[in-house]
Order: C-alpha cells, then sequence, then structure tokens
C-alpha cells in the first residue's frame, strides 16, 4: 500500500513518525510531504524521515489562502507521480482536495475546535475524521472519536520512554521549569493572545524561585529574555519536560505533553480553556488553563503546586489513572488503515 502523509506543523511529525516507521516496516511504501513550519523539517531529519518540502506558507488570511492554492498543486504533483491508496493529515484542506479528485480515501485527524474555516475546507473532501473523545464538535457520521489524546500517539508507554540521562547531556539542574511562548500567527489563532511581556517577565521572575527557568519559543524573544531560551535538540524536548518540576505556558499542545508525561502544567491562553482535550484533563485535576486575563490566579495556583513537597509523585499516581483510561493511539492508527492495506493488494 501507498500512503501519502503530510506534515502542516512540528507536532504532526510526532503524530505520525511511529506510525509511518511500523508501516514501513511491514512493507508499504509512505511519501511525506512537510511544510516549513518552526522546527518541523528538523524533527524529520532527527528521526531519518525523508520528506519532500512544501515551503512556508505565507502571512496573513491572504497569504494563507495562496498558500493553498499552492500546496495543492504541489500535492497533485506528487499524487500523480507516486499514485498514493491512502492520503493522511491532520487537517490538511488541500490535500483532502487531492485525494477527491483522485477518489481516493482522506483520513484526517482534528483536535482543535477552534479550527473551524480550514475545517470547512478540508470536511466536505475527506472520508472519515478521527477526533478525541473529548473534542467539542460533532460531525455526524464522518467522525470517529477515539478514547485518547493525538500526543498518545508518540508518548504513551508503549511508544516512548524517557530517558534521564538526557537532563544530564544538557547539565539541567535537579529543579526546572519549563515556559513555552508561541507565535500567534498560526490561523486559528488569529485574533488570540496569551501572556503579554509583563506577565511573562513577572512568571520567569517568580518560578526562578523554585528552579532554573528555561524558555522555548516559536518568536523570537525579547534581549531580556535570550539567557533563559533552551539550547537542546528538538527531538529531546519530551525527555525533558518528563522529569521538569512544572510546564507553563501558551501552547495547549504542550500543555497536554507535560501532563501525559507527569508534570504539572498550567495554560495561559484565550482560546484553549474552551477545547475538549484541556477540559479532560482536568477532569483528572492533572492540568489547568486560564485566559490571560486571570494570569495572576495561574501564576498563585503554579507558586502553589511547587509549594507542596512531593508535586511529582502525586502527578505521577494522576498521570496512571489517566493512561490506564487511554489508548494507544499509533496501535489504532493501524488498525485503522488494515481495511486499506488489504484492498490495496486484490
Amino acid at each position: 500500500m501507498k500512503l501519502l502523509i503530510d506534515i502542516v506543523h512540528p507536532a504532526n511529525v510526532h503524530y505520525f513518525r511511529n506510525f509511518i516507521l511500523r508501516m514501513q516496516e511491514s512493507g508499504n511504501t509512505v511519501l511525506i510531504t512537510a511544510r516549513k513550519k518552526d522546527i518541523a523539517h528538523q524533527l524529520l531529519a532527527a528521526y531519518n524521515l525523508p520528506y519532500h518540502d512544501m515551503g512556508r506558507s505565507w502571512n496573513g488570511p491572504a497569504g494563507k489562502m495562496f498558500y493553498i492554492l499552492w500546496a495543492f498543486l504541489l500535492i497533485l504533483r506528487h499524487a500523480v507521480r507516486f499514485r498514493p491508496d491512502v492520503y493522511i493529515s491532520f487537517g490538511s484542506s488541500y490535500v483532502a482536495f487531492v485525494a477527491f479528485l483522485f477518489r481516493k480515501p482522506h483520513i484526517v485527524f482534528d483536535d482543535t475546535e477552534i479550527a473551524s474555516l480550514n475545517r470547512k475546507l478540508y470536511l466536505p473532501f475527506s472520508t472519515i475524521v478521527l477526533t478525541p473523545s473529548c473534542f467539542n464538535v460533532d460531525f455526524g457520521r464522518k467522525q470517529k472519536r477515539f478514547e485518547g489524546f493525538m500526543e498518545l500517539c508518540y508518548l504513551h508507554p508503549n511508544q516512548f520512554q524517557p530517558d534521564p540521562g538526557i537532563v544530564n547531556k544538557y547539565g539541567f539542574p535537579e529543579k526546572f521549569i519549563i515556559i513555552r511562548f508561541v507565535s500567534w500567527e498560526a490561523f486559528h489563532d488569529q485574533g488570540h493572545q496569551g501572556l503579554n511581556y509583563d506577565s511573562k517577565k513577572r512568571f520567569i521572575q517568580e518560578l526562578s524561585r523554585f528552579g532554573r527557568v528555561y524558555i522555548t519559543s516559536e518568536a523570537k524573544l525579547p534581549e531580556e529574555f535570550e539567557p533563559y531560551q533552551i539550547k537542546i535538540r528538538p527531538e529531546h524536548i519530551h525527555d525533558l519536560m518528563r522529569f521538569a518540576l512544572m510546564y507553563v505556558g501558551e501552547s495547549p499542545t504542550m500543555t497536554t505533553e507535560a501532563a501525559l508525561l507527569g508534570t504539572p502544567a498550567i495554560c495561559i491562553s484565550s482560546w484553549a480553556c474552551d477545547c475538549g482535550n484541556l477540559k479532560e484533563l482536568r477532569k483528572y485535576d492533572i492540568a489547568y488553563c486560564y485566559p490571560p486575563s486571570r494570569s495572576g490566579d495561574a501564576l498563585r495556583h503554579a507558586i502553589e503546586l511547587l509549594e507542596r513537597e512531593h508535586l511529582k509523585e502525586e502527578w505521577e499516581k494522576k498521570r496512571m489513572r489517566l493512561l490506564a483510561d487511554k489508548i494507544d493511539v499509533t496501535r489504532f492508527m493501524i488498525e485503522l488503515v488494515q481495511p486499506y492495506q488489504a484492498a490495496s493488494v486484490r
């Protein structure tokens, strides 16, 4: 079977990398196309996954719409040459268009409720939409829910065992905290916000009392924050997050990752508090979300948690309860495509 898998965001590399390897091991051929977004290409290279460069999306609504047209033409060219049996993506509208054009199945994943415009583009042309069970939007007959999170594609214990040696490799202290800032340039982030400059500064100062603060950021950091910037290979971030005292940031994806790794996580975002993932994590009392207007409450909550004794041990127990209720999503993906694999050899 031939699979075309499109990567639009660095997180997608993690979603699909284990699936790609398993499919290749079982004799299938996979073609990867990848947008030049943040560290996506670096991650693909780090995991030794050859890819075709889809270029970089242009800024602004008009630029992003032109990019969709450009990307459609690129995918169309690959489709003519490679002739995929199945197309797979995380919300790629242009992949959906090409799959529909060739009357081939497009399996699409989605866990971002706020990305409604993109959904209107891909949904009519897709075969099946896979979402976490906690996803807040109902797509009707095309939708298939699974009891998990996209982050369990790569953070389920069957797929990932953190390496404590990575902490020593980079000379991290015993107690450290990871902070994440996003660029707010994604299409679904338009009109939304996280922490302002003063709030970021306050978080850094206050959390530094409990451990060394390391910042990972999509956008260029102000000069004052540069000494805190994390300098690691991007594929090692999850090993470090597992052993961090806490994660605080504007990314709901990294908030979910931290929680699944047993690290207390607090997200500050004007939209993420309504997403199904974070609502589900809140039920397990393992991750929390605050709007920017309540950043002071978020900071006080972070301090209260850091002042607890045996915080990580407490979170490990919560993590185990959470994992007991969820599935290995990579295994689910493999089982999902098996009928298409059988059909392709008839």
